[in-house]
């Protein structure tokens, strides 16, 4: 600020209108092995139509994780998808044998992937790639016809690919451009052999051609940029001397083996331990049919990931067979014990929710009902709590703890075994007559007695900590003095009081001043804020007394004043 030399005005403005952002609640997360879709990529996807088209449909290898994923969209629309595959391999036309070691994992792997811009492993001649490992590939038919023959294909090319392309007479004459007509030969994709998936018009095999607007020209670029299901190949298309291009069957794709339960718990830390890169709030924690010591294993993986980052919590739930093999749609009681089993494997730790059972759902694309965890449906009610109500309430009981699109439960515990469970830090799913499907529970997986032993107050915290850390930061290299420190406290306290009036907390208290703020902190260049949360807590137990009377008795004798 400048100093006036003669008399004047000087106007300054002081910005005290800094607020607490938003944040995200709801964003769930999930490895999971599929038949399609970009491999060790996190992929948004917000509905089972969207999991449909990135990831391709269930089959009997892919169904878990799947399923679980499709779980959690039936209550939230926000879901980050990451696809672990090991040992599957892409589709490719390779003159001759196929590919059998042909791995292009996505988009940044192909950029850097010498096997696709070079030449392929065995030096053979790959003009097409499918776009991801998998079996799946090996439906396509990419048919590449030139301006001047494409009316007067042979029939070894699809009349299906003529049509799709349905380019006017008057064009005939152009013979340095071509079209790429993308075809599921099969029928694996769409159910129907010879359906059109993707049509490119007009394209060049000269690398720095343009159209008209400014875009690439050149096939290559255009196929990387707006293909959803091929890649261009190392070698170049030549139609020099070749008036017709013909067709090229993609072959050699494989889905791999699936990975067990412990291997992919074991990458949730790659795709979701940065909060600093990835927003997420919910993470679902895989199930297989394991032992329960494989369970326990992998759920506190999962759980450490979401312990870690401090911003989300972790839903697993117990394997889909006990430690003996046996089914936990078996015997309740039996099933009880391998589901303690398993909790008493898992470490104490208040970011991580457990669930009691296995669900029974209807797969619409293989006509068979399958048993998965119920990690996805739990965590689509913490997301679907936040739509509903707030995120600090419980997603437990008759008004929000509904399942949806569960036949049935692995099995439905008594009282008796609801206490067992309870104790063991399991949230029960249960099925009462008429009620239909609910998670009976709000317990995290921390053992010791607190109030972050229930899962509204964890998330609240985690909601207070992310929202006023993120606002935070810009009192980052700003001076230590009492402005600051009170710009900080008249932004926190209206959040907290919005908190407060939307029934997250009962009451509250910011110190932020100079006497956590010593000259010792101040010369150590730390700020330090106090905020002390008194979290509003949920109903576990409702205790009713009907309490009889004599006739005549006034109630203010035997029950005070009311």
């Amino acid at each position: 600020m400048g100093f006036l030399v003669s008399p004047g005005v000087d106007v300054n403005e002081v910005d005290l209108t800094n607020v607490i952002p938003a944040v995200s609640t709801s964003i769930g997360g999930i490895v999971g092995h599929f038949k399609w879709g970009p491999v060790e990529e996190v992929v948004s996807v917000g509905s089972e139509k969207e999991l449909v088209a990135n990831y391709g449909k269930p089959d009997n290898n892919t169904y878990k994780q799947w399923f679980q994923a499709s779980a959690f969209l039936q209550y939230g629309n926000a879901l980050n998808v990451y696809r672990f595959d090991s040992s599957g391999f892409n589709a490719t036309n390779t003159t001759g044998s196929p590919e059998s070691t042909l791995k292009i994992k996505n988009s940044t792997d192909y950029q850097l992937s010498p096997q696709a811009v070079d030449e392929s492993p065995d030096g053979n001649d790959t003009h097409f790639i499918a776009k991801y490992p998998g079996a799946l590939g090996n439906s396509l038919q990419v048919v590449v016809v030139t301006n001047e023959n494409h009316d007067n294909s042979p029939l070894s090319i699809s009349e299906t690919a003529n049509n799709a392309v349905d380019k006017p007479s008057t064009e005939a004459g152009i013979t340095d451009e071509f079209h790429i007509v993308v075809i599921d030969r099969v029928g694996t994709i769409t159910g129907t052999a010879n359906t059109v998936l993707e049509v490119f018009k007009d394209l060049t095999s000269t690398a720095g051609d343009k159209f008209d607007d400014g875009s690439s020209q050149y096939y290559k670029d255009v196929l990387e940029v707006q293909s959803q299901w091929i890649w261009a190949g190392a070698d170049t298309i030549d139609i020099t001397n070749s008036p017709i291009i013909g067709d090229f069957n993609l072959d050699g794709g494989s889905d791999g083996t699936a990975p067990t339960t412990t291997a992919m718990a074991a990458v949730y830390t790659t795709a979701f331990g940065d909060a600093d890169t990835l927003d997420v709030n919910i993470l679902i924690g895989p199930t297989g049919a394991d032992s329960s010591a494989v369970g326990y294993a992998a759920a506190n993986e999962v759980i450490a990931v979401s312990s870690a980052r401090k911003d989300c919590v972790a839903v697993v739930s117990p394997p889909t067979t006990g430690g003996s093999g046996t089914a936990l749609q078996a015997l309740a009681s039996t099933a009880v014990t391998n589901a303690k089993t398993w909790a008493d494997g898992i470490t104490t730790n208040s970011y991580g929710i457990l669930s009691s059972t296995a669900a029974y759902v209807y797969d619409k694309y293989n006509d068979v009902y399958r048993w998965i965890g119920s990690a996805g449906h739990v965590a689509g009610l913490l997301a679907n709590v936040d739509d509903v109500a707030e995120p600090w309430f419980s997603p437990a009981g008759y008004n929000r703890g509904q399942l949806r699109g569960v036949v049935k439960l692995g099995y439905n515990p008594t009282s008796t075994q609801r206490d067992i469970l309870y104790k063991a830090r399991i949230n029960p799913l249960v099925s009462f007559p008429g009620q239909g499907l609910l998670l009976f529970g709000d317990k995290t997986a921390q053992s010791k007695p607190s109030a972050f032993d229930r899962i509204n107050v964890r998330r609240l915290f985690i909601i207070l900590e992310k929202a006023i850390s993120t606002a935070s930061k810009f009192q980052l290299f700003e001076l230590n003095d009492e402005f600051t420190r009170a710009m900080f406290r008249n932004m926190t306290e209206p959040f907290l009081r919005d908190v407060k009036g939307r029934r997250g907390i009962t009451d509250f208290l910011v110190v932020c001043d100079e006497t956590n703020n010593t000259g010792e902190v101040i010369d150590t260049n730390r700020f330090v804020a106090d905020i002390y949360i008194k979290p509003a807590r949920s109903i576990n137990f409702i205790t009713l007394n009907f309490i009889a009377t004599r006739t005549g008795v006034e109630f203010s004798e035997i029950a005070g004043k009311q």
